[in-house]
């Protein structure tokens, strides 16, 4: 497990550090509003193909059992809903350029239909890629497909110069998958439909899942999109990749990771207890700092990396950066409740964030905008949070001190870390040059980083050292400076 978080986490690095190139550099050849054009066709795509998403993949590794049938019916059904996917983004061109105003969302969506076509294609075999924890294989798969879709996308954003060369990105990523995933994979699926009984009694509560998860995570989308336009939209979308970028993009490779290790070991109660409460106090060591300084260095971030235009984003990154760091908490649990073949728990979840999330929008989005849009999500996730920790902690049999100790340090940690950084602002972003911006950006992040680290290190020591997180990280170090020095030695 920890193997293969590693190599999910370095992937996810990765991808999100070309995913943060392109938007950066795309921020700069074109203007908000191309975002919010994109934004809007492309969240009706993730609406039909939530519709759709069974999560088999997620069946096929729960299920230590799973065999070629099932495989390959899922690989069937995956192409069944991928047409019916495309048949449907094309029937409602039309109404959607409507609902949102704008015409040339009826063109973005037709271009955009190709995608789930191509994408259903796809070889149900790399799915052993994360069942059988060999995720070297796909983080080459990943990542090749990810650097070939932003060179594709670069070019045609410089020579485009608009929204056009996100949708045509798109879309060439998608060939690409489909043909890497054949390349790299020696099964191949044949259609069939014989075991998709077995596959739907497991994957419609994570249908369910998936379809609540959209409405909390894409469901502002449209309610900000329909009040407030292409350019509120261009920007709350892009303020949200930029504020999780270091928390759950950063956290996300873990919880991948540790599902089919939590599925191993679902029959042993005490290990599986034990397994979260590492994962998750590894989640809260680096999600929670990660997100408070991106909170509290929203200003310089958005001057340096995004341009005066997106000063409007300042605002949304700090409350946005606050939610990254609840919801990746609390994460953790929906993977406990998947591998113990009780996601019906995530659904219940999932329901009281919608409802507390969609009755703050009512009130808060036509008055307040992206901003109101960005509070309600984040009041909503501390509801989750609260929920899901309540769910985990019966389900394992744990005791809240159990929970606490884990979390307690890192949160006293960030603490003194924002409040350092709150007391040394060093006019970061107020009327200065580029350069002076950069500079005082670098030394902010330095200072949080030493104090933070600091702070907890020494928490830790007057804790008694206990068996926790920072143990485990700093094992590891001391692990691996004894095999550099080993190396040198043989060099020498």
């Amino acid at each position: 497990m920890a193997k293969g978080a590693a190599w999910l986490l370095v992937l996810r690095l990765c991808d999100r550090a070309v995913g943060l190139a392109s938007t950066l550099v795309l921020a700069r050849l074109l203007v908000p509003a191309d975002f919010g054009l994109v934004a809007m066709a492309t969240s009706v795509l993730a609406a039909l193909e939530l519709l759709s998403a069974f999560s088999f993949d997620m069946a096929l590794i729960q299920n230590q059992q799973a065999q070629r049938r099932h495989y390959d019916t899922a690989w069937s059904m995956a192409v069944a809903f991928g047409v019916l996917n495309a048949i449907a983004m094309c029937a409602l061109a039309i109404p959607a350029a409507r609902f949102y105003g704008d015409p040339r969302v009826e063109s973005l969506m037709y271009a955009l239909a190709l995608a789930p076509l191509i994408q259903g294609f796809q070889n149900v075999g790399v799915v052993a890629f994360q069942k059988e924890l060999e995720l070297h294989k796909e983080f080459w798969f990943k990542l090749s497909r990810r650097m070939l879709g932003f060179a594709v996308t670069m070019a045609l954003a410089f020579h485009l110069r608009n929204y056009w060369a996100l949708v045509a990105g798109t879309v060439v990523s998608c060939v690409l998958g489909l043909a890497l995933s054949y390349l790299l994979h020696a099964y191949r699926p044949q259609l069939t439909f014989v075991a998709w009984k077995e596959l739907i009694n497991f994957s419609k509560w994570l249908l369910l899942n998936n379809l609540l998860i959209f409405a909390n995570n894409r469901g502002t989308d449209y309610l900000v999109g329909h009040f407030n336009g292409a350019r509120a939209l261009g920007l709350y979308s892009v303020s949200y990749e930029v504020a999780n970028l270091p928390t759950t993009e950063m956290v996300w490779p873990v919880q991948r990771a540790v599902f089919p290790g939590y599925a191993k070991l679902a029959g042993s109660p005490e290990r599986l207890r034990s397994a979260f409460q590492q994962v998750l106090a590894l989640v809260a060591l680096v999600a929670v700092p990660a997100g408070a300084g991106i909170s509290l260095l929203a200003d310089p971030i958005v001057r340096l990396l995004l341009g005066l235009q997106w000063l409007d984003a300042i605002a949304l990154i700090e409350i946005l950066a606050l939610f990254g760091i609840v919801r990746s908490l609390h994460g953790p649990t929906g993977s406990v409740f998947v591998a113990i073949g009780k996601p019906r728990l995530i659904a219940f979840s999932q329901c009281i964030q919608l409802a507390c999330a969609l009755s703050l929008m009512v009130y808060l989005i036509p008055m307040h905008g992206a901003k109101g849009a960005a509070w309600s999500i984040l009041l909503a996730a501390v509801a989750a949070a609260c929920t899901n920790f309540a769910m985990t902690l019966r389900q394992l049999s744990m005791r809240i001190d159990a929970l606490l100790s884990v979390l307690w340090r890192p949160l006293v940690a960030a603490g003194v870390m924002a409040s350092a950084l709150s007391w040394a602002r060093m006019g970061v972003a107020t009327g200065a040059d580029t350069v002076s911006i950069a500079v005082a950006l670098v030394v902010s992040i330095a200072l949080g980083a030493s104090v933070y680290l600091s702070c907890v290190g020494l928490l830790w020591i007057l804790s008694g050292r206990p068996e926790s997180a920072e143990a485990h990280l700093l094992a590891y170090i001391q692990k691996a400076l004894r095999r550099r020095a080993q190396r040198d030695l043989r060099g020498t």
